[in-house]
């Protein structure tokens, strides 16, 4: 089975990152500010994008400042039980953060296309850590 994984580095803490990760005002700059988010094991954080069906997320493991893991329960069937997590490493200084989003089928165009969507996220992540705004799906243009 393919898995998606992006690595990128942030000048933040690992703090910082996780906090943008796990709370509804980071993932609303995020991601999109349509969203419903608690950091809380157990609990199904739903992400709305524009006319699309919401896309949940089961949160099934949280590390303070070191992990987030989420199963996906709702969305396009090719994301249905796969699973999105976020690793946090201080490296000199830095949050490496590598994401990965594991339990595809198989490689299709739609994987592909995530992937490209999933390195997007990380460079908006990487703007809300470093300079107070990232660009959620209310402000892409692409």
């Amino acid at each position: 089975m393919p898995d998606i994984e992006i690595t990128n580095y942030l000048n933040a803490t690992p703090h910082v990152v996780y906090e943008a990760l796990t709370t509804q005002k980071g993932l609303a700059e995020v991601w999109t500010r349509e969203c419903t988010v608690k950091p809380e094991i157990g609990f199904e954080n739903i992400f709305r994008f524009g006319g699309e069906e919401p896309t949940s997320f089961k949160i099934t493991e949280l590390a303070a400042d070191k992990l987030v893991r989420w199963r996906c329960t709702a969305s396009d069937p090719e994301w249905v039980e796969t699973e999105v997590f976020f690793e946090l490493v201080e490296q000199s200084g830095k949050t490496r953060v590598t994401l990965i989003h594991s339990g595809w089928k198989e490689m299709t165009d739609f994987t592909r296309w995530c992937n490209y969507n999933w390195g997007f996220f990380l460079y908006s992540l990487k703007k809300y850590c470093e300079e107070g705004s990232g660009i959620p799906f209310q402000e892409r243009t692409f």
